[in-house]
């Protein structure tokens, strides 16, 4: 038995190693969990990354903001919404509130020149993806038009 684990020591830490640096990576397949893809979803905004957005987004998803964007396809959101990435420096998340399949997030975000702007998500799953979110600006500091800065 001793022969046996020496022989394959190196090979049993390398793959309890790779399963734990597993732990901590991006959404790559359906089996994510609502928190992790809600994380996974302001990732690729901080990071300005499509790739990490797409594999988490429905191809029914749908999004809505007081912006005049009721209920826009996955093609019109990316096409409309994705290049306020570019100006997306960061989110705080502050608050994560996960029932069943709908998630609400409470975070502060911050541009690239420093504006607050604050907002509360409804985020809706189906099949281990993202189908739906609903975005509620914050009063005051609504992205991306807004005067308030910090740091």
């Amino acid at each position: 038995m001793k022969t046996i684990f020496k022989n394959n020591a190196a090979v049993f830490f390398l793959s309890i190693s790779l399963a734990l640096l597993n732990c901590n990576c991006t959404n790559l397949n359906k089996g994510a969990s609502p928190q992790q893809m809600v994380k996974d979803y302001y990732a690729a905004y901080e990071k300005k990354d499509w790739s990490l957005m797409e594999p988490i987004l429905s191809k029914e998803f749908t999004f809505t903001s007081p912006a005049g964007d009721d209920r826009i396809n996955l093609n019109l959101y990316k096409e409309r919404c994705w290049p306020n990435a570019n100006k997306t420096k960061r989110f705080d998340l502050e608050k994560i509130i996960i029932d069943g399949d709908e998630a609400y997030v409470t975070y502060n975000g911050w541009t690239t020149d420093d504006k607050l702007f604050r907002n509360t998500e409804l985020f809706k799953f189906k099949d281990g993806k993202i189908i739906s979110n609903e975005c509620f600006f914050g009063t005051g500091v609504s992205f991306p038009n807004n005067t308030n800065t910090g740091k």
